[in-house]
């Protein structure tokens, strides 16, 4: 037996029919909203002038953040960190999270 799905996006504006899902963030909260190609359009216009003068911030994560506020670090640097914590003798796991603690002591270190 054979099936087709099919997925039909609706402008969330307008209601018709919706081209591509936009993402967006302002004011520390991520957003998608899903448009057609000339809604699209007009919400991309309208962010071009504020775009033109921003800075570039970091990547925005879709993961809400833990109560410290920490980000999720590369295992690169959580490697590095568990390595100063051994050698200086604090309690770290070899895998999982790390102390937010042990965390605070090496950034102040470094």
């Amino acid at each position: 037996m054979a099936k087709q799905i099919q997925e039909i996006l609706i402008d969330d504006l307008d209601g018709g029919e919706a081209n591509e899902t936009v993402s967006f963030a302002i004011d520390g909260s991520s957003y998608e909203i899903d448009l057609s190609d000339l809604n699209a359009k007009k919400l991309r216009d309208a962010l071009t002038p504020f775009v033109q003068h921003a800075r570039r911030a970091g990547a925005v994560s879709t993961r809400r953040r833990g109560r410290g506020g920490s980000r999720a670090m590369s295992r690169e640097k959580s490697s590095e960190i568990r390595q100063w914590a051994k050698a200086h003798g604090l309690p770290v796991s070899e895998r999982g999270r790390i102390a937010s603690t042990v965390v605070e002591k090496y950034e102040a270190a470094h």
